[in-house]
């Protein structure tokens, strides 16, 4: 028999178990679907009982609706694929493995979830170990038809003379297949490595590190769905939080969890974390350091505790045919005993509204006989509009952009930066921020977020009756867990806001320290442990060795350019080869854009999938403008920091040395740009000695 005839046979053998569980998931669905109707049925039932019964009507209407739904919306979203995998061992017995658990009308296992104990050795059994695996198949399917199958053989000595065995594994095929602009799950290709991390157990902190193409941040993404599966009720309840680099970051992983049946989990961009803020600017590699480092907390701190540049330098007020009056550096003084108190500006306006009254009493008293006790002047002046007017002028309550925006005024800036700052920084920050019409930037919602804490959430108004209801708190800050990707990156301001929404939560932790872009990781390693809960908080690292992402020829290339900051411990190593080499071209600086352009079209003529377009962040603007005319939608136009986490089939990597000039950390943003391709990378450069 040929080799074709026995792929054709074993697909259809695994065709007619298919058929068997897509029935058997029709039949679910109908019931679901006939759930529903009756809690909806109910729900008109309980209209004509008594109060009591209605609300017990009503609420059990309500828990078979939600779990109806709740049904529904899991077989949509496993649909596709739901059954990806066989094992066959040695006691004869055959297992599926799939997206989600499915059994017939007689309790008997059809399928067992990919995320259950029984499931794992799928994942995690190798010739060394094959723990009673004698065959493993990857079955790939389109619809409800499938397509393709791939077998492990695990334990050759016990394999059957009927037990047939075809393709050449898995992982290897679907390393080839083309891209989309959106990351896929890996549940049918996890391998042990990568299981055993999203398997570890939830408590503290799972750290994943590992270099380009690891499929680190796919295992953290499967991490938090079998998180949710093993213990939906504490992770589901109070959430889960991704957070990841970049817009363009997110929005890649955007389809992976609910590909899983997980559409819960709330994914952000550091620009993002902020409630209500969303930057995509990135401000230069210099300014982007001065405004993460932890010296920041000191400048802001000095910052709320001046006075507005609008406000009033002098009260006067008449009081009993006397003028009261305080100066400008009488007020100084009061507003300093007010910040000294315990409460933050924005709940201390009381206070600072008898602050003054007591100032304006020693006033008073200072004049002798003054026709008024210290009750009296402190009852009446505490009642009078003038005195209120003034105070609420005086005592501003202030937003975070509020006192950003005054530090755009140098004087104000050097003044609460005193010497913490030099004049250099001063100078950049004020440039940074004299024009924020345009919104922050990404590393300034990490400072919002710090002036968030340090302001305070100004006092609610009582509503008045027929007021809309207020909206609910700025912020949310009790997540179950935390997912943070690209950690090497995140500067100690941001881990400071990080953490903050953390208190709570266990967390996983995922980078690659070869490609981080932070100058000072000592302060940054400082702010993650504290943010992650101190050093005594339990902690798990996990070691991804194997680059599935680039083929070796690309990692080589990738590998040159760091060989003087990285050990080799530190880098992946590259499993494919394709026998394509990375192409240098070298074009005079003024035809570089249409050399970009016609790789483009090349690259685009020669693979299935999407084509990346890196350059440095001063050029980016341009290469989006050069490559506007190319009508394809498979072609991305980011920059060095923007290209972090995402992968291409195709790459066009423009002018590589701008990446290193551009850069607090050398060659390390360039490192993350030559490792985003799968299949083929061109170099346009002006350089004709790069890579040397």
């Amino acid at each position: 028999m040929s080799e074709t005839s026995v792929r054709e046979a074993e697909i259809a053998v695994e065709q007619k178990h298919l058929d068997v569980v897509y029935a058997r998931v029709a039949e679910i669905r109908d019931d679901a679907e006939d759930m529903r109707t009756k809690g909806d049925q109910l729900a008109h039932g309980a209209r004509n009982e008594a109060v009591f019964e209605q609300a017990a009507m009503l609420f059990e209407r309500d828990v078979m609706v939600r779990h109806a739904t709740q049904i529904l919306r899991t077989l949509d979203a496993e649909h596709e694929g739901l059954v990806f995998g066989r094992l066959d061992s040695t006691t004869g017995e055959t297992q599926y493995v799939g997206r989600l658990g499915v059994r017939d009308g007689n309790f008997d296992n059809l399928v067992t979830d990919w995320r259950a104990p029984a499931a794992a050795p799928f994942y995690q059994a190798t010739a060394e170990h094959p723990m009673d695996v004698v065959r493993r198949r990857v079955i790939r399917s389109t619809g409800k038809q499938v397509v393709d199958i791939d077998d492990d053989l695990l334990m050759p000595d016990a394999r059957a003379e009927s037990m047939a065995v075809v393709g050449e594994g898995a992982l290897m095929a679907s390393l080839t297949r083309a891209r989309g602009e959106n990351m896929r799950d890996i549940i049918a290709t996890i391998q042990k490595e990568q299981d055993v991390a999203i398997r570890a157990p939830w408590r503290g902190v799972t750290e994943i590190t590992g270099g380009p193409g690891t499929g680190k941040t796919a295992v953290a993404l499967h991490r938090v769905a079998y998180l949710l599966y093993r213990d939906r009720r504490r992770m589901g309840g109070s959430g889960v939080l991704v957070v990841g680099p970049s817009p363009a970051f997110t929005s890649y992983i955007s389809r992976v969890l609910p590909s899983m049946g997980e559409d819960s989990v709330e994914l952000r961009s550091l620009g993002e974390v902020l409630d209500g803020v969303k930057a995509v600017r990135n401000d230069s590699a210099e300014v982007a350091a001065i405004k993460g480092s932890l010296r920041m907390r000191r400048v802001l701190k000095r910052a709320i505790r001046d006075a507005p540049a609008d406000a009033p330098d002098e009260l006067r007020i008449v009081y009993k045919g006397q003028v009261l009056k305080l100066d400008a550096r009488e007020l100084a003084g009061v507003r300093r005993a007010v910040h000294n108190g315990r409460r933050p500006p924005n709940q201390s306006r009381v206070d600072a509204a008898e602050a003054l009254l007591e100032a304006l009493w020693r006033k008073a008293d200072s004049f002798g006989d003054f026709p008024a006790t210290r009750a009296e002047l402190l009852t009446d002046l505490g009642e009078r509009l003038d005195f209120h007017r003034f105070v609420v002028v005086w005592w501003q309550l202030l937003t975070p952009m509020d006192v950003l925006r005054s530090l755009g005024e140098r004087r104000r800036l050097a003044a609460a930066a005193g010497k913490v700052l030099t004049k250099r920084e001063v100078d950049l920050l004020a440039a940074s921020w004299s024009d924020l019409s345009a919104g922050p930037s990404v590393a300034d919602v990490a400072l919002l977020d710090e002036l968030r804490i340090l302001l305070g959430r100004p006092p609610r108004r009582r509503r008045k009756h027929g007021d809309p209801e207020p909206p609910r708190g700025s912020n949310y800050d009790e997540y179950a867990h935390i997912v943070v990707d690209e950690a090497q990156d995140l500067s100690p301001m941001q881990w400071r806001m990080v953490g903050r929404r953390g208190r709570y939560a266990s967390w996983t932790v995922v980078g690659d320290p070869v490609q981080s872009s932070w100058p000072d990781p000592e302060e940054a390693r400082r702010a993650r442990t504290a943010a992650l809960g101190g050093p005594t908080t339990e902690h798990r690292r996990f070691a991804l060795r194997t680059n599935y992402r680039n083929s070796a020829e690309i990692f080589a290339l990738a590998h040159k350019v760091v060989a003087d900051i990285a050990t080799p411990e530190e880098l992946p190593h590259a499993v494919r080869s394709t026998g394509q080499e990375p192409q240098v071209t070298v074009v005079p600086q003024d035809t570089l854009m249409s050399a970009v352009v016609d790789a483009v079209r090349t690259l685009l003529a020669e693979v299935q999938g999407t084509v990346g377009v890196i350059t440095s962040t001063s050029r980016v603007e341009a290469a989006r403008a050069a490559v506007a005319g190319v009508d394809d939608d498979r072609v991305k136009v980011v920059d060095g920091l923007e290209s972090k986490g995402l992968e291409y089939d195709a790459v066009v990597l423009a002018e590589p040395t701008e990446l290193i000039t551009e850069s607090l950390t050398g060659p390390r943003t360039l490192y993350v740009a030559l490792t985003r391709a799968t299949q083929r990378l061109t170099v346009v450069t002006t350089n004709p000695t790069w890579p040397t």
